[in-house]
């Protein structure tokens, strides 16, 4: 199955789809996302061995909390929606959404945010993007989108990416559709964006089970995809479920026999204060486990690239 944004205007059609019992997709909720992710990791570094990264990664989110209101996107997402309908693909399709200038407005904001709390290699870094062309931003940016990740230095992927995703977040938070399910493929890319996820998260709910989400590492959307399933290949079998806590840990890993990969699972129910990207950063010692049993990631975390 695979998740469809509907139009506003495909909506009020006589044929519209009924209501769906789950919600397929949540759109992002940008108010304070991004201070809760930089609490969440500022407290998960306490007692971490990669408590300085952490504390690194949550001065980029917070970052990432001012810009985001400083910085407001005005956008009539309607036409893209229309033809991104037409066309059958996401309507922020990363390979194919044309960029405006206001993504490097947010990139450039959020240098100037987060140079007075560097120093050394990271205020070099910092320094180093100010001073690149528009075209070179463009094409580590282009590189990063296509996963590509070789030709950007992984100390500079982190920024980019942080204004990236605000950019493409601020355009998920301003699609006015609505989605439902359909007989499709590649449900393990986000249907906003067509980036990949993070991580996935079970939302406490009436089932017994709760309801799983995964987590767009890109614009903050989450899509539902049914427990039992592998999130990567949708297949149901060889399934396995890891975790270095036995069942008292809100963190496991779903490994996949099939297509040999994992993504990682956090409880709400277990855990009510887990983010998805916060928590995963942090429990780099279970991936760490799956890589010794065999399995590769089928996500990517956005303080996280693999690189030079």
């Amino acid at each position: 199955m695979t998740i469809r944004i509907i139009p506003q205007s495909a909506l009020e059609r006589s044929d519209k789809p009924a209501p769906e019992a789950i919600p397929p997709l949540l759109f992002p909720r940008l108010k304070h996302l991004y201070s809760r992710r930089a609490g969440r990791l500022r407290q998960l570094a306490e007692k971490n061995p990669l408590g300085d990264y952490l504390r690194f990664a949550a001065v980029i989110a917070q970052a990432q909390e001012i810009i985001l209101y400083d910085h407001p996107l005005q956008m009539n997402m309607h036409a893209r929606l229309v033809e991104s309908d037409r066309l059958g693909k996401p309507p922020l399709d990363i390979r194919s959404l044309p960029r405006d200038a206001h993504w490097q407005r947010l990139l450039h904001s959020l240098i100037a945010e987060l140079k007075p709390e560097m120093s050394g290699q990271a205020l070099a870094v910092l320094e180093n993007l100010e001073k690149a062309s528009v075209p070179e931003l463009e094409a580590m940016a282009d590189s990063l989108l296509n996963h590509d990740f070789a030709q950007v230095s992984s100390d500079k992927s982190p920024f980019i990416w942080a204004a990236l995703s605000v950019y493409w977040a601020q355009m998920a938070a301003l699609i006015p559709g609505n989605a439902h399910v359909e007989s499709g493929e590649q449900r393990q890319f986000c249907p906003v964006c067509a980036s990949v996820p993070v991580s996935s998260v079970i939302h406490m709910a009436e089932q017994p089970e709760g309801l799983r989400y995964l987590h767009c590492n890109l614009c903050e959307s989450e899509w539902h995809v049914a427990h039992a399933r592998c999130s990567n290949c949708e297949q149901t079998r060889n399934l396995h479920y890891w975790s270095l806590d036995a069942e008292r840990s809100a963190i496991k890993a779903e490994s996949c026999g099939d297509c040999g990969t994992y993504l990682k699972m956090f409880y709400q129910e277990k855990n009510p204060a887990v983010e998805p990207v916060a928590d995963d950063l942090a429990s780099l010692v279970l991936d760490a486990r799956m890589e010794q049993e065999g399995f590769a990631r089928s996500s990517l975390n956005p303080f996280l690239f693999p690189g030079d």
